[in-house]
């Protein structure tokens, strides 16, 4: 299990990295836009576009980036007063409830819908400029497979905490601000005292 764990967030984190850099592409699209569209008075019948399909693409692949670093919003307000095996008993019930259901679903049937615009070579139909995206469309299934592999990592963290009662360390740990900070504060004292 720890091996597949290991596997898991090996290529949710390689591929969410490797999909942050639609952010630079993205950035460097719409600075391209401004320019052309306030300084030459020429703007373009592309970015519009361009710029959803670069969104889309961050959106759909940094799902199982997201999930792999415990970086998804969860209401926990409960749940984090509960011991680790509680929250691992929780945790692998809901993932069969709410989670498989719901990315297999993405897997499957995105699999059907971008095979369909990839047969008919699916166009924008509301750009202007009528650009291609049954490419675009292949993310779908794409981010269902990556986020089933990283779920099945996430239901064996949580075997691995039934049995031990610890959850097992993540490859990258997102953590909240209100954490970060006071672990600042207790640092500078901690100098301040020595």
């Amino acid at each position: 299990m720890r091996n597949y764990i290991h596997f898991a967030d090996h290529l949710s984190t390689a591929v969410g990295k490797a999909f942050s850099w639609c952010i630079v592409v993205l950035m460097l699209g719409t600075c391209y836009e401004v320019v052309m569209a306030y300084a030459f008075n020429a703007p373009t019948l592309w970015n519009f576009d361009f710029s959803m399909q670069m969104y889309g693409a961050i959106f759909m692949m940094a799902g199982a980036y997201t999930l792999s670093t415990e970086a998804h919003v969860r209401g926990d307000v409960i749940y984090r007063l509960f011991k680790p095996r509680t929250q691992g008993y929780i945790d692998f019930v809901l993932y069969f409830i709410f989670f498989f259901p719901g990315v297999l679903a993405l897997a499957f049937y995105g699999f059907d819908y971008a095979a369909l615009a990839w047969k008919i070579k699916e166009t924008s139909w509301s750009s202007p400029a009528q650009i291609q995206i049954y490419m675009v469309k292949s993310m779908i299934p794409a981010a269902g497979v990556l986020l089933t592999i990283q779920g099945i990592s996430e239901v064996f963290r949580c075997v691995i905490c039934i049995q031990t009662g610890h959850w097992p360390a993540r490859l990258v740990v997102a953590e909240e601000t209100e954490k970060i900070l006071m672990r600042t504060a207790q640092d500078e004292d901690q100098k301040d005292v020595i």
